[in-house]
């Protein structure tokens, strides 16, 4: 697999709704293993309103859309404070989302858009980029690990 670059530029509004129904379809369906579907939906529109109450225009937060060399917008991702660090003190930056388009998964440019997430953090004065991934979603802890990443905290779920 060769090593992908990509660009990265502030989502328009029609970017940031068409990413957004996609972050929360996503994360509803994660949750609706866990509780019913519709409170699964709910729980994830709160945690838009709660952390992006100004949408794509919300202080401290990146919404970006990675292109490639080609100019193809190949995905996004959306870094902002660490929610575990208090406002203000905060030395680490947090991704709460990174997706990479269909047609071009497989190819290196979930690593490129995390690289370029990280240059832009570090470029903000952030020593460290936190995330949280779904356990079942190897693909993405193979792609963390490779990049870097180590465990900081575990979750463990077994249903009765």
């Amino acid at each position: 697999m060769d090593a992908q670059q990509v660009t990265l530029r502030k989502m328009t509004p029609t970017e940031y709704r068409a990413a957004t129904e996609h972050r929360e379809a996503e994360a509803a369906r994660a949750l609706g293993k866990f509780m019913p579907e519709e409170l699964a939906r709910e729980r994830v529109r709160h945690g838009t309103a709660k952390f992006l109450p100004d949408g794509p225009d919300t202080a401290g937060h990146q919404l970006v859309m990675a292109e490639n060399g080609s100019g193809e917008v190949v995905g996004n991702a959306w870094i902002g404070p660490d929610p575990g660090q208090a406002s203000g003190t905060a030395s680490s930056a947090w991704l709460y989302d990174i997706n990479v388009f269909e047609p071009f998964r497989r190819r290196g440019y979930g690593s490129a858009i995390l690289a370029a997430a990280e240059e832009l953090v570090a470029r903000e004065g952030k020593t460290a980029l936190a995330l949280n991934v779904v356990g079942g979603n190897e693909a993405a802890i193979a792609m963390y690990r490779h990049s870097g990443y180590e465990v900081s905290s575990m979750s463990m779920r077994k249903n009765l």
